[in-house]
């Protein structure tokens, strides 16, 4: 296995460069506190994993697809009985998941410095999630000016990543996509034919969970330097 052809290093940004879904998970937890009065832990968060997979083809990923699916499942299992002061504070669940420090994860911006001193590739974000959001969270993180290109899509399907070379000049097998998540970093970049790190994330989202498979073109890593180590550098 060689990324010796490699032009552009592609990175997904939530629980990649930063953490996400620990916040989002915080937010359920809250959730189920505010709703206790009316059913479960359980119940709530069953619900949610419901209303979001039900709502995904019409409101996308993002904080404010999740704040909706919040309000609507909490309305749906307490069957209209939570008061609008409950409401009130889902929202502002939502309000403050739009606010939330995104400090870079352990040697994060110690191996983007690296790269960019080296100049050997160019390096990119390749996200998906609402644009002012995604913008958001990456203006906060400090990362921005280690990033040539930055670009934010509803969803990262074979299409996209395919787009994604179109849009940058490259070849599929000239780009390496780096991310956590199996099921939307991963696997569509190998479909496309380009390769691909995986670096797992202690916390996923239900809907991103997936069955992992091994490929000639995939690397699987602990720590964000090691990439370093797979490109020889």
């Amino acid at each position: 296995m060689s990324f010796d052809n490699i032009k552009v290093i592609a990175f997904d940004a939530d629980d990649t460069l930063w953490d996400c879904q620990s916040w989002f998970d915080e937010a359920e937890r809250r959730c189920c506190e505010l709703l206790s009065p009316w059913v479960t832990a359980r119940e709530v968060s069953e619900g949610l994993v419901q209303t979001e997979r039900k709502n995904l083809s019409l409101t996308g990923y993002g904080t404010k697809a999740f704040t909706l699916s919040l309000v609507e499942n909490a309305v749906r299992v307490s069957r209209g009985q939570i008061t609008g002061d409950v409401v009130m504070e889902l929202l502002m669940l939502g309000q403050q998941l739009l606010q939330f420090p995104t400090t870079p994860l352990p040697e994060v911006e110690d191996t983007l410095q690296e790269l960019s001193r080296l100049r050997h590739y160019r390096l990119v974000v390749f996200t998906k999630g609402e644009l002012m959001d995604q913008e958001g969270k990456l203006r906060r993180s400090g990362l921005e000016q280690y990033f040539s290109h930055v670009e934010t899509v509803s969803n990262k399907t074979e299409q996209e990543y395919r787009q994604l070379c179109e849009n940058l000049g490259v070849a599929p097998e000239e780009t390496l996509m780096v991310g956590n998540s199996f099921r939307s970093d991963i696997a569509p970049a190998l479909t496309a034919g380009a390769w691909a790190v995986h670096i797992p994330y202690h916390v996923v989202w239900e809907l991103e969970k997936s069955e992992e498979f091994t490929h000639e073109r995939l690397r699987k890593i602990s720590r964000f330097s090691e990439l370093l180590d797979l490109l020889h550098l």
